[in-house]
């Protein structure tokens, strides 16, 4: 009989919860971290990476990191138009595959 109060006791040991807790929390932190080392554009991730944001809107933004070096380039809308020199033409074949011809 007295072993079975003890048993009862055992269970219903508040700080199993927390313990509980804390390996939640262990398993969360560990998947943010393997979240940020894997992003392109962290310091830890190996090789080249280029990011655009909004694609085709007058405030999109060119991200590069080539080694540990980042550079940014932000369109200016109108204000960009125009500076560039035209280094050939593109075309679309059948196959879908695209053919970029220098002039």
């Amino acid at each position: 009989m007295r072993t079975r109060l003890l048993d009862d006791l055992e269970d219903d040991d508040p700080i199993l919860s927390v313990v509980n807790l804390i390996d939640v929390f262990l398993v969360i932190i560990a998947a943010l971290l393997i979240a940020v080392a894997r992003h392109p554009l962290s310091p830890f991730a190996a090789g080249d990476a280029t990011l655009i944001r909004n694609p085709g809107q007058q405030d999109m933004e060119i991200v590069v990191k080539k080694g540990d070096r980042i550079s940014r380039f932000q369109g200016e809308g109108e204000a960009s138009a125009g500076r560039g020199v035209k280094a050939g033409t593109a075309y679309r074949m059948e196959d879908g595959s695209l053919v970029y011809v220098p002039e």
